[in-house]
């Protein structure tokens, strides 16, 4: 597979995992700069890590989330958690994988990740103020 093979596999796992609208944004803000990291991270990370078959994006999206959360990079995460909103995980697995990563990545992690997830939900008219995150 050629680079511009994998380049294009990675535009289209980006755009499928992440939305058109975002990647449409990220593609739209490229200058001289930053076009090399753009196509790097969509040949490599999406078109080579995103589409490989041993793990499914479900999984993926799960990982992604823990592993923002362990590193405290909370827009990403804020992306992350729209992402996976959209791409079929439920309210509920996003607060289980906020627990879970919440033991192993200490409580005050845990916390601002339940307010990043709480913020994105309210965006996304998922949850009113005072209401069950759950429900």
């Amino acid at each position: 597979m050629t680079a511009d093979d994998r380049y294009e596999k990675g535009l289209a796992a980006r755009r499928s995992v992440l939305g058109d609208a975002w990647v449409d944004r990220a593609l739209d803000r490229r200058n001289a700069f930053n076009s090399d990291f753009q196509e790097m991270i969509t040949r490599i990370v999406w078109g080579e890590i995103w589409t490989r078959p041993g793990l499914d994006h479900r999984t993926r999206r799960c990982m992604v989330l823990a592993t923002m959360i362990a590193l405290g990079r909370w827009e990403e995460f804020r992306l992350h958690v729209r992402a996976a909103l959209e791409g079929g995980l439920s309210i509920e697995e996003i607060k289980e994988i906020i627990l879970q990563s919440t033991l192993y990545c200490g409580v005050p992690a845990g916390n601002h990740a339940m307010g990043e997830a709480e913020r994105v939900l309210r965006e996304l008219g998922l949850l009113a103020d005072g209401a069950d995150a759950a429900g």
